[in-house]
């Protein structure tokens, strides 16, 4: 699978496959794998989960360093306290067609098959 790199304020701060998604809604999402930077902006992921997270300039990036274009942004939540690393994950949101057939073709054939053809 391919890695996507997040990033906040430009600096590399962690990495997911995206393993899971939404197609329907563009959204793709999975397991966080911290950099060793996140430790700098931990603290207000911590407070920010589930909330804007706007003033953390977050982005994802293909690992050609393309930008991974997302309308509604990137967010990671972080219970990692509660859940160890495992309570780590980030989300990408609105990534528009056909980029996200393109990157997740996975995610769309899952979604597909959810609705077998009649007839």
């Amino acid at each position: 699978m391919t890695q996507f790199h997040i990033y906040s304020r430009g600096r590399l701060i962690g990495w997911s496959e995206l393993e899971f998604g939404d197609p329907p809604m563009g959204v793709a999402f999975g397991k966080f794998i911290p950099a060793p930077a996140y430790t700098s902006i931990q603290s207000q992921v911590v407070s920010l989960t589930g909330k804007d997270q706007a003033c953390l300039d977050l982005s994802a990036r293909l690992p050609n360093g393309e930008a991974l274009e997302a309308v509604g942004g990137v967010c990671i939540a972080d219970y990692s306290v509660e859940a160890g690393e495992d309570g780590l994950e980030v989300s990408v949101l609105g990534i528009s067609y056909p980029a996200y057939e393109h990157l997740f073709p996975h995610h769309v054939a899952a979604y597909e098959r959810q609705f077998p053809a009649s007839g």
